[in-house]
């Protein structure tokens, strides 16, 4: 079992369990969107340090209101760490640093990319022979 799932792994897990109630509940500051999500958690293997991703919903295009999230996020690290270490039983809490997840955005990039691209696809017409040895239609050579 241990090998399967080290104990970073579960650490990340329940430390992106109790930030996301602590950040909806405890932070008070306006540049945090109730949109936020804790997309995921890595710890590094001493558990001194934790890097926090991010995401937030319908702020796709505004990167400044994502950066002061991120930068408001980063501020209250410690307030964050302290809350943390009354929630979970850890002899040291791992610092906090938060980055913001882009992963979402890219997919929808990536997906409407494939869209257009299946879109624009120009295939010979199915009623034309093909050459099943060239895998084109009989005629071209």
């Amino acid at each position: 079992m241990a090998k399967d799932y080290p104990r970073s792994y579960r650490v990340a897990d329940q430390i992106q369990r109790e930030l996301s109630g602590i950040i909806r509940f405890g932070v008070k500051d306006p540049r945090v969107p109730s949109t936020l999500t804790i997309a995921g958690v890595e710890v590094s293997k001493d558990l001194s340090s934790a890097k926090v991703f991010v995401s937030m919903f319908g702020m796709e295009e505004d990167q400044e209101i994502r950066e002061e999230a991120v930068i408001a996020l980063n501020k209250a690290s410690g307030y964050l760490r302290r809350q943390l270490g009354s929630r979970m039983r850890l002899r040291i809490v791992p610092t906090l640093h938060f980055r913001y997840d882009s992963v979402q955005e890219d997919a929808v990039r990536m997906s409407s990319l494939i869209d257009d691209a299946v879109r624009s696809n120009t295939t010979p017409d199915d009623s034309a022979e093909i050459d099943p040895g060239l895998n084109r239609p009989a005629g071209d050579a």
